[in-house]
This record gives structure tokens, C-alpha cells and sequence, in this order.
């Protein structure tokens, strides 16, 4: 069989984020989610040019932005075994809160959900479904 057309391990779709401190993000992701570390390449400033984590199934990009490439604050969607939990740490660690996780009284929406703001200003919805 020939070559295939993603890295081993890779969704089709992945997350890129430009952040204004990338190393915090990271660290952050590895704390608060348990993120995997695959790799980092770093500028000769020691700033990341390109990093890549794992959380889940699921492989997010990571860079530190650039005067050409600028940094982006984006919203992420997380599910987590224990959203209380999570968020706790989240908060542990730093976070922001953006909304305690609650659970809704809509019946389509199945989640336990709540909202963090990382050191970089993503936010990351934290759901557990219920």
C-alpha cells in the first residue's frame, strides 16, 4: 500500500492557533487536559514556530505569532471526562473564568458545559456529556 496522505495519529482536521504566548498555551493544554507534547519546533529566538499537541483524539497546531503572522485569540470545544473537575483546575492554573459549567434545560442539549480563558485569551468550551 502507498504512502498515506496524513501523519500516523492525525485527524483530518485540525486545530492551528497563532497565539501571542504560545509556551503558555502549551503548558497550559499539557496542565489543564493532559495534552501530549508531539513535537516543537522552536525559531532562533526560541519563540515555537510550530508545535503540535495531542488531547483526546484530536491533534492541535500551535504557533507563536508573528508581526507577519499575527496571534489570534480562537474558541476551542473540549469534552472531558469531568467538567467540574477540569474547570477547577483550569482556574488552578491560571484561567479565566468565562461561564461555570452548567447544565441547561434545553432536552437537545445533552452537555454539562462551562467556559476558560487560557493565558494566550482562548477560550475553551469544557463540556461533559450528561
Amino acid at each position: 500500500m502507498g504512502a498515506s496522505y496524513k501523519p500516523s495519529g492525525h485527524p483530518d482536521i485540525s486545530v492551528y492557533m497563532m497565539a501571542t504566548d504560545a509556551e503558555a498555551v502549551m503548558a497550559f493544554a499539557v496542565d489543564v487536559f493532559g495534552a501530549q507534547e508531539l513535537m516543537k519546533m522552536t525559531r532562533p529566538d526560541g519563540a515555537i514556530m510550530h508545535a503540535e499537541f495531542r488531547i483526546g483524539d484530536s491533534v492541535v497546531m500551535l504557533s507563536q505569532g508573528t508581526d507577519q503572522y499575527k496571534a489570534f485569540p480562537v474558541w476551542l470545544h473540549v469534552y472531558v471526562q469531568d467538567v467540574d473537575a477540569t474547570y477547577r483546575k483550569a482556574l488552578a492554573r491560571g484561567a479565566e473564568s468565562v461561564m461555570e459549567p452548567v447544565k441547561r434545560d434545553d432536552p437537545d442539549d445533552h452537555d454539562r458545559r462551562g467556559g476558560i480563558k487560557d493565558p494566550g485569551g482562548n477560550t475553551w468550551w469544557i463540556a461533559t456529556a450528561s
